[in-house]
């Protein structure tokens, strides 16, 4: 083929979505044309190759979930599964080099570095240096924060800036403006009704990549619900509710190709704004102004300033990365000027290490020393599944009560929630007056319990709440709200509280979807009611 006939493959793949598919999947078969072969391996199409195989994961998994549901033989499900596995396999590979290609500026360069000094002294101080820089910025006239691009929100700031073109379009900016639930339902329409050209306005980028997660989410919901009226269904009886399996997989495939479109956009969308700070005057500007800072910060600390040359200079000397600008040896580089700082030099804002927000492994138990003799306390935990939003949830408590079931949740944090509910809940109505104590190894689900228990309301933990089953067991836990209480367990430390409830939160994932029958979830269960044993003892003695 000649260079134009390859350009013009290129092109259209790059613009037919279903072509792009096939072809991928054809390669992937070892079934792909040649010319094919050879047009798949163009950077430009390394983001659309990821954004094609999310689709078709999907949907592989879709065929495999609707024929373990309709019952198919043994020897019919193995070409599904493996088909499954090869396109998930694909989908690894192509995120891998999408990545690999990306590390490299689109225009074959390597993305501007700053001087290793500044870099260093950026990370191994920040304080300091965000201080000498502050001082350069008010010296200059300008405002805090200024010469800098913000983190997020990368589109407004460039209007904001006059570097955007013109106005928005009146579609665009009703899309930006709106809520968060409107969007997520914009989303859902574009997938599953009419795709939104509006959507790929840059001013769009940053939300929709932010919001694709959640519409994706309502796809796996709509999976969920589907499993479960399949299931109340004797098998002879569930083609048209296998159908409606079919047309849930279908959307969802959608929303997951659009999100992974969205966050191709979305970072898109960052390399150009960077690129465009990294020139013209906008670029002088920062230079600079961290120029300055850094001859302040050399001023203010003229020792941390010679020992951070002394180091640079010998690192420079021989690193073998120094025509690439030691790209990243100022990680290095910072911690070993942090390292020769005094501790008495705090007030040069050394970079602190990093806590655990968890409490520490030794106090998990001791946190149960403040309970009155009457406090009931049980261990709850959660299992989700991979295809869709069913989860199960299990809880275990000292008094030797046990509970499971099902549910459907947008994450395994919200599945904790959910299994923290039930317990308490259940819990509650067993013990009159007594005061229930949850423990769960989730610090996600602890926060957003006790975050909507102190507010006493659901809403207070929308970040991890989605799905109305969640919220009402939540506004059903709120009007017991002084009684309950949640707290952090290390998991998986082999206690037997903690090991019982993960061990029913997985049975009953597995008969939710329809892994496990009746009959042998029933063995299962009396297997780890058994595996208790006669005494269960308490949290706090197992210390």
């Amino acid at each position: 083929m000649t260079t134009t006939e390859d350009t013009e493959l290129i092109r259209r793949l790059a613009d037919d979505f279903s072509a792009l598919q096939d072809a991928v999947l054809a390669r992937m078969n070892g079934i792909c044309a040649p010319e094919n072969v050879a047009a798949l391996e163009d950077p430009s199409l390394a983001g659309p190759i990821t954004v094609v195989l999310a689709h078709a994961d999907v949907l592989a998994r879709g065929a495999v979930r609707r024929a373990e549901l309709s019952v198919q033989p043994r020897e019919r499900l193995r070409p599904l599964r493996a088909d499954a596995r090869k396109v998930r396999q694909a989908r690894s590979q192509a995120e891998a080099v999408y990545k690999e290609r990306r590390a490299v500026h689109p225009s074959g360069t390597p993305r501007p570095v700053g001087p290793l000094e500044l870099r260093v002294a950026r990370r191994a101080f920040p304080a300091a240096f965000a201080h000498a820089l502050r001082q350069e910025l008010r010296a200059r006239g300008l405002p805090d924060g200024t010469p800098q691009a913000p983190e997020s929100d990368l589109a407004r700031w460039a209007w904001e800036q006059k570097t955007a073109g013109d106005e928005l379009p009146v579609e665009v900016r009703e899309l930006r403006d709106c809520d968060d639930d409107a969007f997520v339902q914009a989303l859902l329409r574009d997938a599953c009704e009419e795709e939104n050209t509006h959507l790929r306005h840059d001013a769009l980028a940053e939300r929709w990549s932010r919001h694709a997660r959640t519409a994706l989410a309502w796809g796996r919901y709509a999976i969920g619900q589907a499993e479960r009226s399949v299931l109340a269904a004797p098998p002879s009886a569930r083609r048209t509710r296998l159908d409606a399996l079919d047309d849930a997989y279908q959307d969802t495939a959608v929303l997951a190709a659009r999100a992974r479109e969205a966050q191709l956009r979305s970072m898109d969308l960052h390399d150009r704004m960077r690129a465009r700070m990294a020139t013209g005057p906008f670029a002088e500007l920062v230079a600079q102004c961290r120029a300055a800072a850094l001859a302040r910060f050399a001023d203010a600390e003229p020792e941390l300033w010679r020992t951070m040359g002394e180091l640079t200079a010998r690192h420079q000397a021989d690193c073998p990365e120094q025509a690439d600008g030691c790209r990243r040896c100022h990680r290095a580089l910072a911690g070993l000027v942090a390292d020769t700082v005094p501790a008495a030099s705090g007030k040069v804002g050394v970079a602190e290490p990093e806590t655990a927000t968890a409490p520490a492994a030794d106090d998990r138990y001791a946190l149960l020393t403040d309970l009155p003799d009457t406090a009931v306390v049980a261990v709850a935990d959660a299992a989700v599944g991979d295809e869709s939003a069913l989860c199960g949830y299990g809880w275990a408590a000292e008094d030797g009560t046990t509970g499971h079931g099902d549910s459907l949740a947008s994450s395994s944090g919200e599945a904790e929630v959910i299994g923290i509910c039930a317990a308490a809940l259940s819990l509650q109505e067993r013990h009159d007056d007594a005061p229930v104590v949850i423990l769960c190894d989730s610090t996600e689900a602890v926060d957003a319990v006790d975050t909507a228990l102190l507010a006493g309301d659901p809403a207070a933990a929308h970040r991890t709440l989605l799905f109305p089953e969640s919220r009402q067991l939540m506004d059903r836990l709120l009007s017991h709200r002084h009684r309950v209480q949640v707290r952090w367990l290390k998991g998986h430390i082999g206690h037997d509280l903690n090991e019982t409830a993960d061990a029913f939160a997985r049975l009953a994932l597995r008969r939710a979807n329809g892994r496990t029958p009746r009959a042998a979830a029933r063995r299962e269960e009396a297997r780890i009611l058994r595996s208790l044993g006669p005494g269960l003892g308490s949290l706090a003695a197992a210390a």
